[in-house]
């Protein structure tokens, strides 16, 4: 099954995200896509590595987990439910609802914009 929205070697930035977030402006996420699996490595401020793994549906959204470990030493990881936008531009801006399944156990939201 091939997703509406295909992430294949696209990049992206973070714009805006919760103050319980880890991820900031310099925080460069590159997703792959194979069938309705996709993936991204990340890192850049106040991460120092950090990877994802998501299932898209048919119209892009995307069933998320991830991990990634700070500029701390520490480990964390989480789950993400993302929405696709298309922006006028054909870029893409993705739409995040996530919530930490270590840590405090928190939640929020972020946007990311695809980076050309």
């Amino acid at each position: 099954m091939a997703a509406a929205v295909n992430y294949h070697n696209r990049k992206f930035r973070s714009v805006s995200s919760s103050a319980n977030g880890e991820v900031g402006e310099e925080t460069i996420f590159h997703y792959q896509q194979t069938d309705e699996i996709v993936t991204a490595s990340y890192a850049g401020g106040n991460i120092r590595h950090g990877m994802l793994l998501a299932r898209a549906d048919s119209c892009g959204h995307l069933d998320m987990r991830y991990q990634q470990l700070n500029q701390h030493g520490t480990l964390m990881t989480g789950t993400c439910q993302t929405v696709p936008e298309v922006l006028p531009d054909g870029r893409l801006r993705l739409h995040e609802t996530w919530r930490w399944t270590s840590g405090d156990f928190s939640h929020g939201e972020s946007v990311v914009e695809e980076i050309l």
